[in-house]
């Protein structure tokens, strides 16, 4: 038994490289003497009592591996400094922060005539003026497909003058119908008015003659002169006589009662037809004049000039593609804009700003705008409601314009412009990189230096730009923080470098029961990937394979967390 321990601590190497405990057993062991000696000396029996000096021993080896988890935060390791001042840091001041976006885009003009296609239904471009020509009033710009139209044009005009043909036609039969109704009132009704009348007069005069011979009659009757056959024959004159007055009155008094009434209702109803005959063919007729109309409109739509001098740009949009195009052969929709003349001496720039940056800008804010090493003033006039359509990319990002002040009649459309938009002008705050900010379970999190290492420090963070953010708590002036701080903390919250105490903790119980199973009941894992020693060493007993356990040594409920010298490890 004392030569096996004798060998154990013969094999344990240089005694530079172990810990402070067993440097400690070696020199009391040479003080005190060598328990192996002894050993030989002494006869070997079962029962032999253990020597107080080597218990001496073992008891300060196993002090001074217990105790060296507690004192090495305090003492500090070489190369967890070494790596920490190796990872890249920033030391926080106080300073003026300008918050501004900058985005890429390009030159177009705030003010432009818009040529646009004027043809019902779209038409294909048959010829086009280059793109970027100077061009004078009245020069022939772009010439569209015309065929069918001319077509069209040809076909109503024949529709046209049938309309027309019928026109006329119901203007004549209008005419001839309030002729007839003035034929009757003023013609045909008097004369049949005068012609009723004198029938009724004419019996008058019959009636009063026959009346007369009766009366001459029934006087020769009296004196025998007539017979009395004589006498009936002119009574009977006389009943006819009364007869016909009564047929003429009857004929003057319907034709007066009914017929002129009825006449002049037929005549004035067929000259009312014939005036909303004439109404409808008149409608007709300027249906027809007006497709004529607009087809020849239509016709002139397809040549279009120059309404001014200027230069001409083509209509592309931001995110065109290439049947979109204009250029020759491309089908344009009815009201699309085909070209356009700028306003050379008013410009502005047009950026595409995404999402997440957007809601920071506001119209009214001044803007840095440089364009092929010139810079000029500008302010944002308009911020897009919507984002622009883009199938090339699933960012979402809306168009912000920025007029540009000053002269600018050496710009062009299309240039390509760099956009500053100011939106805020900090004074005296603190700020740090973009990289020393990362965000975990909700919060915002720096990883900050300290004497014994590091530790994670939730901050409040207020604007931003591409490089620094503002800090609103959570930092002061004279902190250091690590840039790309989450190979330190990890994806979630964890301990400081606090946890490299736990980890040597760990290992020592390990190593104090490494031989046997390899646990300590009182601790927990201790694996060397976690907060264990720098070396990234377990327990030694598990990583010696003395005995049947792994050498397992964290603490009980405790995370293990990954401190910077591990990880160099």
């Amino acid at each position: 038994m004392l030569e096996t321990t004798t060998s154990t601590n013969g094999s344990s190497g240089d005694p530079s490289s172990q810990p402070s405990g067993k440097t400690d057993a070696a020199a009391i062991a040479d003080i005190l003497g060598t328990p192996a000696a002894e050993a030989q000396a002494a006869p070997a029996a079962r029962g032999v009592k253990i020597p107080w000096k080597l218990l001496l021993v073992f008891v300060l080896a196993g002090g001074g591996a217990v105790a060296y988890p507690y004192v090495k935060p305090y003492i500090g390791s070489d190369e967890e400094a070494a790596a920490l001042d190796a990872m890249p840091s920033v030391s926080v001041a106080q300073s003026d922060l300008v918050i501004s976006v900058t985005e890429e885009g390009s030159l177009v003009s705030a003010e432009n005539v818009d040529i646009a296609c004027g043809v019902a239904g779209g038409a294909t471009i048959v010829s086009l003026v280059d793109d970027g020509a100077q061009v004078t009033e009245g020069m022939e710009l772009v010439r569209l497909d015309s065929s069918t139209i001319s077509e069209n044009v040809s076909a109503q005009k024949i529709a046209y003058e049938k309309a027309r043909a019928a026109m006329i036609q119901a203007e004549k039969d209008h005419a001839a119908a309030v002729i007839a109704v003035e034929e009757y009132t003023e013609g045909t009704f008097k004369k049949e008015l005068r012609m009723a009348e004198s029938n009724v007069t004419a019996a008058t005069e019959r009636l009063q003659a026959t009346r007369n011979t009766l009366s001459y009659g029934e006087r020769m009757f009296r004196k025998g002169y007539i017979t009395p056959q004589q006498l009936e024959a002119q009574k009977s004159a006389v009943d006819r006589a009364e007869l016909d007055l009564g047929t003429a009155e009857i004929s003057l008094d319907v034709l007066n009662r009914f017929t002129k009434p009825k006449m002049i209702t037929e005549l004035e109803s067929v000259r009312d037809a014939a005036a909303a005959r004439l109404d409808s063919e008149q409608a007709s007729l300027d249906l027809e004049k007006a497709k004529l109309d607009r087809l020849n409109t239509q016709l002139e739509q397809c040549t279009i000039t120059a309404p001014k001098a200027g230069l001409v740009i083509y209509a592309n949009g931001r995110n065109r593609d290439r049947e979109a195009e204009i250029k020759e052969g491309t089908m344009v929709r009815e009201r699309q804009v085909i070209l356009q003349l700028p306003d050379l001496t008013k410009m502005r720039a047009d950026v595409e700003v995404h999402e997440a940056k957007v809601d920071k800008i506001r119209p009214g804010m001044k803007a840095k705008v440089r364009v092929q090493g010139r810079e000029f003033t500008g302010e944002v006039t308009s911020v897009a409601n919507r984002p622009e359509s883009n199938w090339f990319s699933t960012a979402k990002k809306y168009v912000v314009q920025v007029t540009i002040d000053g002269t600018t009649e050496q710009l062009r459309p299309g240039f390509t412009a760099e956009v500053e938009i100011v939106v805020a002008d900090l004074a005296s705050v603190i700020s740090v990189p973009v990289a020393a900010v990362i965000e975990q379970s909700g919060e915002f999190v720096c990883a900050v230096r300290t004497e014994e290492g590091f530790e994670r420090r939730s901050v409040e963070i207020g604007l931003s730009n591409d490089q620094l953010v503002e800090v609103k708590q959570g930092l002061s002036p004279g902190d250091r923080v690590f840039l790309y701080p989450r190979g330190l903390l990890g994806d979630g919250p964890a301990k400081s470098s606090s946890a490299d105490a736990d980890g040597d903790e760990a290992a020592a119980g390990g190593e104090t029961g490494g031989r046997g199973e390899g646990q300590r009941r009182g601790g927990g894992e201790g694996r060397g990937n976690g907060g264990g020693p720098p070396s990234g060493r377990g327990g030694q007993g598990g990583s010696q394979r003395g005995g049947s356990g792994e050498g397992q040594g964290r603490p009980s409920g405790s995370q293990p967390g990954q401190s910077p010298a591990g990880q160099a490890a």
